[in-house]
């Protein structure tokens, strides 16, 4: 009876350990488990990456727009948002507040970076037939979404004076150079791979994975993913490095892209006997 107890006991812990993986892997870092009939049934098209930075693009526009209303027009926010901001900042609104100039630049940058991504999902990424989980595919939906009243959230609980204009500060420049910087390198990145996978005409002759060459790959084996990282600290960095709501963020794409790389990296070097030993996960020289 021990025995089987045991054994019950182990398979319980072996199903719970499957679960897990199957939730924070996709793409190619899936491929290789072994997977129950009814976790494959939950899998969505990794492709559909671009369904998230449209609605990221859709969403943060319409917040962009209500904000400039705001400024300009002086007009007050739907009664709805204001409800939620209300419940996420535990800060209500005051006719006084002065409109940030942090804020608007963090919109703005956080509009252009999605509709960068959304145009290099459809017309630069070639993507195979990896699948995504549906829970981190709701769980992506649910993030772009709130991303952007984590923006609205923290222009309340800042403290911006005088006018646009006269708010213009060194971090504002900064920050806007390193979000274009790492921009610029993650669309490099994102080439390289394509170019994996992809002719000299352009059209796609292979959905294999190979090793990734050139630019930054040959310091990280996902470059893409340390640049994610750079540009929401590049967003920080608008805000004054004070905002902690947003910092809590940048905690969060720290960890979710490490891992992400990680397991990339670890899948590069099982797989390839000739894969570069100096190569780091993410962070060149460090991780």
């Amino acid at each position: 009876m021990e025995r089987r107890n045991s054994q019950e006991r182990e398979l319980r812990e072996e199903k719970l350990r499957k679960k897990k993986k199957d939730l924070i892997r996709y793409g190619k870092t899936k491929q290789n488990l072994s997977r129950d009939d009814w976790l494959r049934a939950l899998d969505v098209p990794k492709r559909w990456f671009w369904h998230f930075y449209f609605i990221s693009v859709v969403w943060n526009a319409f917040l962009l727009s209500l904000y400039l209303n705001s400024i300009f027009q002086h007009q007050c926010y739907p009664s709805w948002l204001t409800g939620i901001l209300d419940i996420l900042t535990d800060a209500p609104n005051t006719d006084s507040h002065v409109p940030q100039l942090s804020t608007l630049l963090v919109q703005l940058l956080l509009c252009v970076h999605s509709l960068r991504r959304l145009l290099e999902c459809l017309f630069v990424s070639v993507f195979s037939d990896g699948a995504l989980h549906v829970v981190q595919y709701v769980f992506g939906v649910c993030y772009y979404v709130i991303l952007g009243l984590t923006v609205l959230g923290s222009d309340r609980l800042g403290e911006g004076t005088g006018s646009l204009l006269f708010q213009l500060d060194w971090f504002h420049v900064a920050g806007s150079a390193l979000f274009i910087w790492a921009s610029l390198m993650q669309h490099q990145s994102t080439v390289l791979l394509a170019g994996l996978r992809t002719g000299k005409s352009g059209s796609v002759e292979t959905l294999a994975h190979r090793v990734p060459r050139g630019g930054w790959f040959e310091l990280v084996s996902c470059p893409h993913y340390f640049a994610e990282l750079l540009i929401y600290v590049s967003l920080s960095l608008v805000f004054g490095g004070v905002s902690l709501t947003w910092w809590l963020v940048v905690l969060y794409v720290l960890f979710n892209q490490a891992l992400a790389a990680q397991l990339c990296h670890d899948l590069y070097v099982s797989k390839y006997e000739s894969y570069p030993k100096h190569r780091k996960a993410f962070i060149p020289f460090v991780l």
